[in-house]
């Protein structure tokens, strides 16, 4: 077991083409991180450069205190799971975990020790001898875990392990990766495009966009302390809604009036439809009221996941009118498509209730308790952040 740092860690291809931009991460002894973030956004070629596969163009990583910038795959001391498994059709289960420890002149007793122990913790004791052909694809995926297990790594590397699995799969053999990080306590780094796995994996997530660390933190404070607009759209399904507008200051009454803003990334110029809603932001918590006062008359963007939309007034609430456009019964819960009369695309998690038709006119009750405000754009900062908090000043560097 190790810690793992990178330290300004950049990878560049040919015509300038930035991957990775001068990362930099701290993975502390027996962590377990995730790297999360949309495809091309550099979290795989990050885990590649760790494992030695990939060259990295400028910086150090660290496995350990042992620099290991030029050191091969095998010497790093790493087992890296990937995608597809990669298992060796023609050898049994117990060739395919045995077939590392061999090439490592591992005595037979030994060999056979960590195959048994770790087909053990993996219940697959009973497939030792089946080809991969045999086998389904979450036995499989065990076998390759059981594969970097008999390795006893500093660190195990994870690729996308659940992507081939269909839902149900995933999320079984998803707790049976953190149940068996609980045991073996091993300094892990996954990588997903899946922000649910992100958030019931990770006792860090650090979200990526255009090969930049946006957020590295824990998974509650990321979702409830996004530093800006990505990764407050990005963590949370479905995802969070945003609302160009304004801040506005009448008699000492502050409200959130909504408008239409114009390019992506561009402040002021709103122009506000006159039928746009109007929130009072009376129940917003004194200390973001405070934080909003310089933006009076700015253009911003409030941000409300749809489960802080409910259908009865809720503590600290305010009330928007919106039209039903789609509904999605859940059982327990209903996802509603609704629109405002400046937005056209509003979801809502909101508690079932039968009778709601599409078509039909309503109000919803915004949580101003758990609302954002956000500097225009598609990395905004969150204005609703103290602007001394570490996750802030993160924001600040990278608006």
């Amino acid at each position: 077991m190790a810690r793992v740092d990178l330290e300004k860690v950049s990878k560049i291809y040919p015509g300038n083409v930035k991957a990775v931009d001068s990362v930099s991460l701290q993975i502390r002894d027996r962590e377990f991180i995730v790297l999360v973030g949309p495809s091309g956004c550099g979290k795989s070629t990050t885990l590649r450069m760790i494992a030695g596969l990939e060259e990295i163009s400028d910086g150090i990583i660290r496995i350990g205190d042992r620099v290991v910038n030029d050191v091969p795959p095998k010497s790093r001391d790493i087992a890296m799971v990937f995608q597809n498994y990669a298992l060796y059709p023609h050898m049994s289960v117990y060739k395919n975990m045995a077939f590392g420890l061999k090439l490592r002149r591992m005595p037979r007793a030994e060999i056979n020790k960590r195959v048994a122990e770790a087909a053990k913790i993996l219940e697959i004791e009973h497939l030792l001898e089946r080809k991969p052909k045999q086998l389904s694809g979450g036995q499989r995926q065990r076998v390759a875990v059981g594969r970097a297990i008999v390795r006893e790594p500093a660190a195990f590397l994870f690729d996308e392990p659940l992507s081939n699995l269909d839902a149900k799969l995933r999320v079984t053999t998803r707790a049976e990766l953190k149940r068996l990080h609980q045991r073996l306590k091993t300094t892990t780094i996954y990588v997903t495009h899946d922000q649910e796995e992100a958030m019931t994996l990770g006792d860090r997530i650090v979200v990526m966009k255009d090969g930049l660390i946006q957020q590295a933190d824990t998974p509650l404070n990321t979702y409830n302390r996004p530093v800006n607009r990505f990764v407050a759209g990005f963590i949370g399904m479905p995802p969070m809604n945003f609302f160009n507008g304004a801040i506005r200051n009448s008699n000492g009454r502050m409200t959130f009036e909504e408008g239409r803003g114009g390019a992506a990334g561009v402040s002021g110029g709103l122009t506000f439809p006159d039928n746009g809603f109007t929130l009072s932001l009376d129940a917003l918590p004194q200390a973001v009221r405070d934080r909003l006062v310089s933006r009076v008359g700015v253009h911003v963007v409030l941000g409300i996941r749809p489960e802080h939309l409910h259908l009865e007034p809720v503590q600290g609430s305010s009330a928007i009118k919106v039209r039903l456009n789609v509904i999605e019964p859940l059982g327990n819960d209903m996802d509603v498509y609704m629109s405002t009369s400046g937005h056209d695309q509003v979801v809502g998690r909101l508690e079932a209730r039968a009778g709601m038709q599409a078509g039909a006119e309503t109000t919803v009750h915004v949580d101003l308790r758990k609302a954002h405000f956000f500097e225009p754009g598609d990395t905004g900062m969150n204005l609703s952040l103290e602007t001394t908090s570490p996750v802030n000043e993160l924001a600040h560097a990278l608006a």
